[in-house]
């Protein structure tokens, strides 16, 4: 048996571009990559590498039922798996391994291993991003609605009563529950994202608990805005139950306008991203060693079956001494002589 290895590297998730452009959403839009469920890239090719998917394509590539001797896909997957090892060292690296009796086939299977994780992670790749684009595309479609109707409604408010401009902590006023709502509707698309294509874990009970927060803050603000008398001098919060009717009407038109205007913002750098990331066509995997048609036998150990062979040896001729022993002592004993040629003469007496 012949022991080949090849020594991959596994980079980071490509997440250059939703980065940046999450980083020009400020703190309101602004998520955590954790949130889409990212792991460990090594554990995540590791069990690729193990996938009934990459063994079945090594087995039809280099026709390892033929090889092995068998019929069956079960059964090469099983002496496929026995003849390879393939684990994560400390330093970051995957070291794969291919056991074979031919040299040159072992160095191609562990190299073939390589290629064909190579192709089930652009696959897979491929295959997110486009679930984020396609769910980020509806989204968008459904808030552009939302927002040509917000702002028709308060066009046609102007067009009715005369332009109202709201003094500055009316605007603050707006800007607070604006913000707050659109705080809302990105965390309930960040849940939703990550339910769509990411396995349950802590950051998604953390966003939904978040969520939860936002909600009774908003809840909040609406109270403080139905309310009446007057606040503390300097708070933003101020009451707008004096405020005049048509104004009043005004005022809810704008901040209804302004947030679907910021969520559409950030469906619109979120749906960007996940083009761009869909088009990229960036290798995730990094050879640092392809594996070479090895020199030395890595199996049987010959030295182990010397000795093990010395041993066995060593006691059935000790078993056959000791037995020739007994026969010879037995053989001086005039009674067990008797006894011996009683029992020749019985078994060579013919039978009737």
């Amino acid at each position: 048996m012949y022991t080949a290895t090849a020594t991959i590297l596994p980079l980071q998730q490509n997440q250059s571009v939703l980065s940046s452009m999450l980083g020009q959403l400020g703190d309101v839009q602004a998520l955590d990559l954790r949130d889409l469920g990212l792991k460990n890239p090594a554990d995540v090719f590791v069990a690729m590498l193990k996938s009934r998917t990459v063994e079945d394509a090594l087995i039809n590539r280099f026709d390892l039922r033929k090889v092995y001797n068998v019929k069956r896909y079960e059964d090469a997957r099983k002496v496929l798996e026995k003849r390879s090892e393939i684990d994560p060292e400390k330093e970051g690296l995957i070291s794969i391994q291919v056991s074979d009796r031919d040299p040159k086939r072992a160095a191609e299977i562990a190299n073939a291993c390589v290629d064909e994780l190579r192709a089930l992670n652009l696959s897979m790749a491929l295959t997110e991003a486009a679930q984020r684009r396609v769910f980020f595309e509806q989204k968008l479609n459904s808030e552009r609605s939302d927002l040509s109707n917000a702002e028709l409604a308060l066009k046609q408010l102007e067009q009715k009563t005369g332009l109202i401009q709201p003094d500055a902590q009316t605007k603050a006023l707006i800007g607070a529950v604006a913000d707050v709502r659109a705080q809302i509707a990105a965390k309930q698309v960040q849940i939703q994202s990550m339910r769509s294509f990411a396995t349950p874990n802590p950051d998604l009970k953390r966003a939904e608990s978040e969520l939860a927060e936002l909600q009774a803050q908003s809840a909040r603000l609406s109270q403080t805005e139905r309310a009446t008398g007057e606040l503390g001098e300097g708070t933003l919060q101020v009451p707008t139950g004096k405020v005049a009717t048509a104004s009043l009407e005004y005022l809810r038109l704008a901040r209804e306008a302004k947030y679907h205007e910021s969520l559409y913002d950030f469906l619109s750098r979120r749906l960007e991203a996940a083009r761009i990331d869909e088009a990229k066509n960036a290798v995730l995997v990094q050879v640092v060693d392809r594996a070479i048609v090895p020199e030395k036998k890595s199996g049987p150990k010959r030295m182990l079956i010397v000795a093990v062979t010395a041993m066995l040896s060593f006691l059935l001729v000790s078993f056959y001494v000791l037995m020739r022993e007994a026969l010879h002592r037995r053989r001086q004993d005039p009674f067990e002589a008797a006894r011996l040629d009683r029992l020749n003469q019985y078994l060579r007496s013919p039978l009737r």
